[in-house]
């Protein structure tokens, strides 16, 4: 896939996830296989020009980190254009502009949502960050703010008219924020009034299936996922297999998820250091234990560990108890497998049967 002058290996995107997707994430679901282009958490344009710690280590990269974008958000045309300028020239591959983050703290300055709803203003801020780098900008925005007001489709055409390399559309809009359902019509609209670009599609893609339907009913180029992939980090990978082959790939054995789980802690610890590192994989470590089958027991004990070596012994404690809810063949007993999750839109069996959707981990702000 073409994103301006870069080339991916994926049509397959990692979403910015604030507080989630920081380096180690990154590098656990590009060791996975199957993501073309990874995102950073959102990064406040000012806070990067001032040379704050924060923002430095919200865009830490390593050569395995590749290719990357970081995400902006900021209302100030020239904080934005000189914050791409000064990635540029860290090697960043690509800038994405912040438009669809509902939160308010980002949206009272006038970013995320908020540059959805004046059109002249945003289309000459990107104008200015497009002019000033060589590297592609793209945008990631709702479907607008309200029902009433859904400017996606307008502002992808004006945008496209000032030069950003693709449009990534959330299809839900910021009065939404992550409740209901994403709205494929509502993607396919600004698939159908972009000319040249690329249109990426997000939003409730969960499952193999939900991206499928989701390429198949908006025509969009690509698909981004975001809870999702923390959910399953195998989505990536487990997706390209499914639209190349047509059929759906076995799930990642209980083996293999905690050995992604205990790499995922060595790259937290490698990165922020053992104290802060576990302290972090507190919020982390239950998200794989969700597809482990009964977990009350490693679940109450890993979210105060505050060592590596605490964090394995409560791993092998809880090998131990999950013991007795195994066969002789060593797998899970039917009683105690986790329920599929399948997207609330594509749903096709009885809800008791399935996990409806995957909720919003708690994150440094107050609602994503």
């Amino acid at each position: 896939m073409q994103i301006g002058s870069l080339t991916l290996n994926s049509n397959l995107f990692l979403s910015p996830l604030a507080g989630y997707t920081n380096l180690p994430f990154r590098l656990v679901v590009r060791e996975i296989g199957g993501v073309g282009l990874c995102t950073t958490d959102l990064v406040n344009a000012r806070s990067l020009l001032e040379k704050n710690p924060k923002a430095f280590k919200l865009i830490e990269t390593s050569p395995a980190d590749a290719p990357l974008a970081v995400q902006l958000f900021g209302s100030v045309p020239e904080e934005m254009r000189d914050a791409a300028v000064y990635l540029e020239s860290l090697g960043v591959h690509s800038i994405d502009i912040n438009m669809g983050c509902p939160v308010k703290k980002v949206v009272k300055i006038g970013g995320g949502s908020a540059m959805m709803t004046e059109l002249d203003k945003t289309s000459a801020l990107v104008k200015g960050m497009v002019n000033a780098v060589k590297i592609p900008v793209t945008v990631k925005m709702r479907l607008g703010w309200d029902e009433d007001n859904l400017t996606a489709p307008d502002l992808a055409r004006a945008l496209e008219d000032v030069g950003v390399a693709a449009i990534f559309v959330h299809g839900r809009t910021r009065e939404q924020g992550f409740g209901g359902t994403v709205n494929l019509a509502g993607i396919r609209k600004v698939v159908e009034v972009v000319k040249n670009i690329p249109v990426i599609g997000n939003g409730d893609i969960v499952t193999p299936q939900a991206a499928k339907k989701m390429f198949d009913e908006t025509h969009c180029t690509g698909v981004s996922m975001g809870r999702g992939a923390f959910y399953d980090p195998w989505i990536f990978k487990r997706t390209v297999q499914f639209m190349q082959t047509g059929e759906l790939p076995a799930e990642p054995t209980f083996s293999e998820r905690v050995r992604v789980m205990n790499r995922h802690l060595d790259l937290m610890v490698e990165v922020f250091g053992e104290e802060l590192g576990c302290r972090m994989f507190r919020k982390v470590a239950p998200w794989y234990s969700k597809r482990f089958g009964p977990c009350h027991e490693f679940n109450k004990k890993v979210v105060r560990v505050g060592t590596r070596a605490e964090f394995q012994e409560v791993l092998a404690n809880y090998i131990r108890w999950r013991q007795q809810f195994l066969d002789e063949r060593g797998e899970l007993l039917v009683r105690f497998q986790p329920a599929p999750l399948v997207a609330s839109f594509m749903r096709d069996e009885p809800a008791s049967a399935t996990r409806e959707h995957i909720p919003v981990p708690k994150g440094p702000v107050e609602v994503w």
